[in-house]
């Protein structure tokens, strides 16, 4: 059974991976910009979706990996924290000169079928490996090698919430602030907290699995 402490460090690490700025945001960005709000939740149902298919498999991988070895096990896990290290620098570091978020349409927005924002959401994530390598570092750091897929499928859950409610959250927000300047801005501030804080989880992290 997890532990709450485990359950709230997970979210807080999800968290932070999930408001990191990335394509994610930059498709809903677009999406909101040019086809409105409703698209803009087909394309978060998109990324649900693909976040349960990358768990399932993550989850069926590690079960093979806690069968064969400790040893392999405690590879994994510091092998996932010096990830999420990884992944801050990648952060603190990337997007500078503010990415291209689409501003308005000068002439209108266009609209389209919710199933293809749907499917434009799912592809992006579906095709995107950094979710499955994030599921692989995170599950061993919060798990024990005794437990069953269950525990891995709530932190799948519980990922899939944050990401749906941030995500809805910037759809709200690209909605009232129109204007490229304002994102820019958004996402320099959230890029730089993320950053700092996935380096301090990944370095502690990091420590406590000797």
């Amino acid at each position: 059974m997890l532990e709450l402490s485990d359950i709230l460090s997970f979210a807080a690490v999800a968290a932070l991976l999930v408001m990191s700025p990335g394509p994610n945001g930059v498709l809903i960005a677009k999406t909101v910009s040019l086809s409105g709000r409703g698209a803009g939740a087909a394309n978060v149902a998109g990324f649900v979706s693909a976040f349960y298919l990358h768990g399932l498999l993550s989850i069926f991988g590690i079960s093979i990996l806690l069968t064969q070895s400790a040893t392999a096990f405690f590879i994994v896990k510091l092998a996932g924290a010096l990830y999420l290290c990884w992944l801050g620098l990648q952060v603190l570091r990337g997007g500078r000169g503010g990415g291209a978020t689409p501003g308005p349409a000068a002439a209108g927005r266009r609209r389209r079928k919710l199933g293809g924002a749907f499917a434009e959401g799912f592809i992006t994530n579906a095709l995107n490996p950094k979710v499955s390598m994030f599921y692989l570092a995170a599950f061993p750091q919060f798990i024990s090698p005794a437990s069953g897929g269950l525990q891995a499928l709530l932190l799948v859950v519980i990922h899939s919430a944050i990401n749906a409610v941030w995500f809805s959250l910037m759809i709200l927000f690209f909605g009232y602030f129109d204007r490229a300047g304002a994102r820019v801005l958004f996402q320099r501030v959230m890029r730089g907290i993320t950053g700092a804080a996935l380096l301090g989880f990944g370095g502690t992290l990091a420590a406590t699995a000797f």
